[in-house]
């Protein structure tokens, strides 16, 4: 007999997102894609739950963005207040430890401030949760155990089963997040929560400045003759690796091929 699968408690963590071109803050891509699939498993799994939770700063640039995940169909978001440069771990570990949801659903890499992709890990640590990175989508949840698909690279996947409450982290291989409504957006609530403010020290050490693009070095041609020159230009690279598919749909083939052309650095 199988196992019947149950609703469950998910939480998803957003961020202030930043416009690729512009600059302006908006819903972080990642984010809005962890919270698509947590609407996904909603559908899925009849008496499932989804909340959302920010830990930040309170402003009308930050609030903006934040109604961008509402719009995307929920009634309610929670709003951990912080000042500016305060350290978000201690106060999102303690809001799930009071009431821990089954899943927790968050970006790989935030697009402002640091950046650095760690704050899953942190979170995990602090509160003895397992981890898995790279979610692809959620297969199955029967007895308090997930069957996750994960994404690596060059369109493969792998499965795997993991005991719950766990941390799970989306890039881009998670489904497209949809269009976010803009009177749903303005009419949902914004539940905010003071919370006691630890310092990032560690950041405010830190020097930001805006990213520059870095010159390619050119591959230098030791040749003693025009002919060899000639010869250097015009041989074909060699490949370094690659990969057969077969029997994959032309969805899974048509993102194999984008997410090689990413790692080229063909495409940006």
């Amino acid at each position: 007999m199988r196992p019947e699968q149950q609703g469950v408690e998910v939480a998803v963590l957003v961020s202030v997102g930043c416009h690729p071109i512009t600059g302006r803050a908006r819903r972080a891509d990642q984010d809005a894609r962890g919270l698509e699939l947590a609407l996904g498993l909603e559908r899925q799994l009849p008496g499932s739950r989804v909340s959302l939770l920010h830990a930040g700063p309170r402003g009308e640039e930050s609030e903006a963005a934040l109604r961008g995940y509402l719009g995307m169909g929920l009634e309610s978001l929670t709003l951990l207040e912080q000042a500016e440069g305060s350290d978000a771990i201690p106060a999102l570990a303690e809001h799930l430890a009071a009431a821990p949801p089954q899943l927790v659903i968050t970006g790989a890499r935030a697009e402002r401030g640091e950046g650095s992709g760690l704050l899953p890990y942190a979170l995990a640590e602090r509160l003895g949760w397992p981890l898995v990175n790279g979610l692809a989508a959620v297969e199955t949840i029967e007895n308090g155990v997930a069957t996750l698909l994960q994404a690596l690279p060059r369109g493969q996947r792998r499965r795997l089963k993991v005991r719950l409450p766990a941390i799970v982290s989306v890039d881009g291989a998670a489904p497209v997040a949809r269009q976010s409504a803009f009177g749903p957006a303005r009419r949902a609530e914004l539940e905010a929560t003071s919370v006691p403010a630890e310092p990032d020290r560690e950041l405010a050490e830190w020097q930001l400045a805006p990213a520059r693009k870095r010159p390619k070095r050119l591959k230098i041609v030791k040749a003693a003759s025009a002919r060899d020159r000639f010869k250097a230009a015009a041989a074909k690279a060699e490949g370094g690796g690659g990969q057969v598919l077969t029997d994959v749909t032309p969805e899974q083939g048509a993102e194999a091929i984008f997410k090689l052309l990413q790692e080229e650095g063909v495409l940006r």
